[in-house]
């Protein structure tokens, strides 16, 4: 893709627009000629927030690749839609759809947390569409009793209850709690630290529906065995809400030629938040690496 600095409202399908923020140049030069940087498309966590929280870190990868923040369909500054179309097939085929319209050819996709689940059923679904998939601090299941005991590890007895309540209804109130209480120890290090990344919530009726609805039997870990191009697995061994047995859990169902797994301990929730200069040679080296 050759535009730069593109924020528009792209449509994808008729009536539907998602909102597309586009990071540098798809064509740069390279001795008498050009040549095209990949595309890396970055799904963003949730459900309910937007592209925002990838900013400003992922712009280190801009000399790599064309950076595409986009918001998922009813999220962020994407169109709003019906209930019916808040699912993962839905968001998985809006990966396709997106690239079609802005004319990317392989991307390399990176999901993070629920961006992971729809990156997930992407390559369960269009297997031979990406370059590369990029899953970072996901799961394949919801697997509770893994996420409870990590809260309790970290934040005590409160902090289980909480999010249990939390997960079983995540109605107003109980989100409310979970985000004073449970929200903090997905990065403790990153409390307090004015230059950590906005977490946006813009859309809570597709959290509840979504928590209340399809994640409560959702197992995306079948599907892995499509792949059909590299595919690196990221944790923190520290990450309450997708423990590193998630991970880990991820990466088995892969096929073995096509997966990495990479861990850092001491961090939780999205290593390039805790760890950004760890994390960001990682990706490096995935992105450059010509298998």
């Amino acid at each position: 893709m050759n535009n730069e600095g593109q924020r528009v409202r792209i449509q994808i399908e008729p009536g539907v627009r998602l909102f597309v923020d586009v990071e540098g140049p798809g064509l740069v030069p390279d001795g008498n000629g050009v040549r095209e940087k990949p595309s890396l498309v970055l799904l963003h966590g949730g459900p309910g927030f937007d592209h925002v929280a990838f900013k400003p870190l992922f712009s280190r990868l801009a000399d790599l690749a064309q950076i595409v923040y986009y918001d998922h369909r009813g999220h962020g500054m994407s169109d709003r839609r019906p209930p019916s179309e808040w699912t993962l097939d839905t968001w998985a085929d809006d990966v396709v759809r997106l690239c079609d319209a802005l004319g990317i050819v392989k991307p390399i996709v990176l999901g993070q947390s629920f961006g992971g689940f729809v990156a997930q059923r992407y390559i369960a679904r269009h297997p031979a569409h990406a370059a590369k998939v990029i899953l970072s601090s996901t799961a394949g299941s919801m697997a509770m009793p893994r996420k409870l005991a990590m809260f309790e590890q970290l934040g005590g007895r409160e902090a289980r209850d909480v999010a249990e309540r939390f997960w079983a209804d995540p109605n107003d109130e109980n989100n409310a709690v979970y985000q004073r209480v449970c929200k903090p120890l997905y990065n403790p290090s990153l409390v307090g630290r004015v230059e950590s990344a906005p977490w946006r919530f813009t859309a809570p009726e597709i959290l509840q529906a979504f928590i209340r609805g399809e994640q409560r039997q959702m197992n995306l870990l079948p599907g892995l065995a499509a792949a059909q191009c590299p595919v690196l697995v990221l944790a923190g061994e520290l990450d309450p809400v997708c423990p590193l047995e998630d991970a880990q859990d991820i990466a088995a169902a892969l096929p073995a030629r096509w997966r990495q797994f990479q861990s850092f301990p001491g961090i939780g929730h999205g290593a390039w938040r805790e760890k950004p200069n760890e994390a960001f040679d990682v990706l490096r080296r995935f992105i450059t690496d010509p298998a």
